[in-house]
């Protein structure tokens, strides 16, 4: 694993770095998941990350690993949403201004969450590509320095600290099931994992709308995928065609990629809130929609389940637990 773009030595360097600025979250065991899949299932209740999600690890680092004039330049990126609200309140910690570009299909709370932070919010197109191209106008013409949402190696180390805590605390875990977007996480998790247990499986988890890194590891090398509205918003938008670091380590050390229906990861977010009393979004919902449809097979070991964020739309959080499977069945229709 030496030979990958973020090493396990890189991720231990990062947890070092933004020690004492963000949270080492809790890790507890699911009774009720435990007694379902019959072995012990422990939750990474990452969603009560000071932002409310894991994109703060991978913000904080990156922020950090930049010189203080690139600091002084200001810092932009494209986001759906979590990445764009972490690398605000990280911005704004070390004295440096965000630019946040993102789509027309972000949700208006994650939009309103990012504005309250101090950045300043682009809102271009309908896909995150498109997004990206305000973000290159703005590095070319106003010396803005990016700071991707996960394609980026200070990024994924800081993402990877996350996995560190879960081996830390379930020292025998066998398999984690971590959220599949962009990749930032699923590969700063898988090298942190394998690179203290190697034997352990990681397994990627994504929506079956628009699952950018799973259509671009099916084909090869790095695709574009329509982007289609998503109880799962958080995994939504592409890989970018030049992907230099996640596409490599998902390819490499992934050992599964599920896709979930709505229905699954809607089952999921109801799971989380009545057995175990945790609000999530969609995104951070699809361990839980994993293990209760029954489509990872039998299980053999301890488990361990990533809730990744809680930034979710209210009134949609409402609406899913009271029982609509697919918010979104017409726009994606």
């Amino acid at each position: 694993m030496t030979n990958l773009p973020v090493t396990l030595a890189d991720i231990e360097q990062a947890a070092r770095r933004i020690e004492g600025r963000i949270l080492r979250t809790p890790f507890v065991l699911s009774a009720s998941l435990s007694e379902r899949c019959g072995v012990p299932v422990g939750l990474k209740l990452e969603h009560h990350q000071t932002t409310g999600s894991f994109k703060l690890r991978g913000a904080t680092n990156a922020v950090l690993s930049l010189s203080p004039e690139e600091r002084a330049r200001g810092v932009v990126a494209a986001s759906t949403g979590n990445h764009g609200r972490a690398l605000a309140h990280a911005a704004k910690a070390e004295g440096s201004v965000a630019t946040i570009c993102m789509s027309r299909l972000v949700p208006e709370n994650k939009v309103a969450e990012i504005r309250r932070l101090g950045a300043s919010v682009r809102i271009v197109g309908r896909s995150q590509d498109e997004a990206q191209v305000e973000v290159d106008r703005l590095m070319a013409e106003d010396g803005l320095v990016m700071v991707p949402p996960f394609d980026n190696p200070a990024v994924v180390a800081g993402q990877g600290t996350l996995g560190l805590e879960i081996v830390e605390a379930m020292p025998d875990v066998a398999t984690v099931l971590v959220p599949l977007s962009g990749g930032g996480l699923a590969a700063g998790v898988a090298a942190a994992v394998k690179g203290r247990l190697p034997k352990a499986r990681v397994i990627g988890l994504t929506m079956q709308r628009g699952a950018a890194m799973k259509a671009s590891l099916d084909a090869g090398r790095p695709v574009q995928v329509e982007e289609v509205a998503s109880l799962a918003d958080s995994l939504g938008g592409g890989i970018g065609l030049d992907n230099a670091v996640t596409f490599r380590m998902c390819r490499d050390l992934l050992d599964e990629v599920v896709l979930l229906s709505e229905a699954e990861i809607a089952a999921g977010m109801r799971h989380a809130y009545t057995q175990e009393r945790e609000v999530i979004e969609g995104g951070a919902a699809v361990g839980i929609a994993a293990l209760l449809s029954g489509r990872l097979g039998k299980l053999d070991g301890p488990v361990a389940v990533i809730f990744s964020g809680r930034n979710v739309d209210m009134g949609l959080h409402q609406r899913v637990i009271n029982g609509e499977a697919d918010p979104f069945a017409e726009d994606a229709a």
